[in-house]
């Protein structure tokens, strides 16, 4: 169980923080719209779209639309996280270091 909330703590962590970056004009991908659409204080077209500069440095395409599912159903974070397969650990080995690059790049654009 505290396993479980440790996981999903991250994964609010790293959702709350995207949307708490700064970024510039002309980034509307797919991370950015889902940060708009999540509805979180300081969420705005500017500061989603540094995650999403982030995310097209850092991220494929496909781990981009994975990885927007975690801003609506933050458990499917938690399954990514503990999944078994070489694959899934890879994948959130790549979300985790997106995550901490966006945190690190947009704080205080």
């Amino acid at each position: 169980m505290h396993k479980t909330l440790m996981i999903l703590a991250t994964a609010v962590t790293v959702t709350a923080g995207l949307a708490a970056c700064g970024g510039g004009r002309g980034s509307h991908g797919p991370i950015a719209q889902a940060c708009m659409a999540s509805g979180r204080d300081g969420a705005s077209w500017r500061t989603c779209g540094c995650a999403q500069q982030v995310a097209n440095r850092m991220l494929s395409h496909s781990d981009q639309k994975r990885a927007v599912k975690f801003f609506g159903d933050p458990e499917l974070a938690q399954k990514a996280r503990t999944a078994n397969s070489d694959h899934a650990k890879a994948f959130w080995r790549r979300y985790s270091a997106f995550g901490t690059a966006a945190e690190q790049s947009c704080a205080g654009v």
